[in-house]
């Protein structure tokens, strides 16, 4: 088994992962973890196909995945300040609970 494999079995298995979690978990702060495992299991397929055999790997895999680490830092801390925005002004920390709440202001 080469190292490429291994890195693709790798990348899809932590996206698998973090797909299970995002749909099983109603956990807002859960679902944002889960997303960032998904992230990092399509950076590290990313990287496996950067890895052709030769000596030199190809850039352009490695320069996405240098990218996409800076969106998903910025995109964490985002969803992370919004969460705490929406428990602190309603105290909610499932969909569930805040679309119920949602729905109690409505009727």
């Amino acid at each position: 088994m080469t190292q490429e494999i291994i890195y693709s079995i790798g990348g899809v298995l932590l996206f698998c992962i973090g797909l299970y979690g995002l749909i099983a978990c109603e956990h807002l702060f859960r679902k944002i973890l889960s997303f960032n495992i998904m992230g990092g299991g399509v950076f590290l397929f990313l990287v496996s196909i950067a890895l052709n055999g030769d000596n030199t790997p190809d850039p352009v895999p490695h320069a996405m995945v240098l990218t996409g680490i800076v969106v998903t830092v910025s995109a964490t801390a985002f969803a992370l300040a919004l969460l705490r925005r929406i428990n602190s002004g309603t105290g909610a920390e499932t969909l569930g609970r805040l679309e119920q709440d949602a729905s109690d202001l409505d009727g």
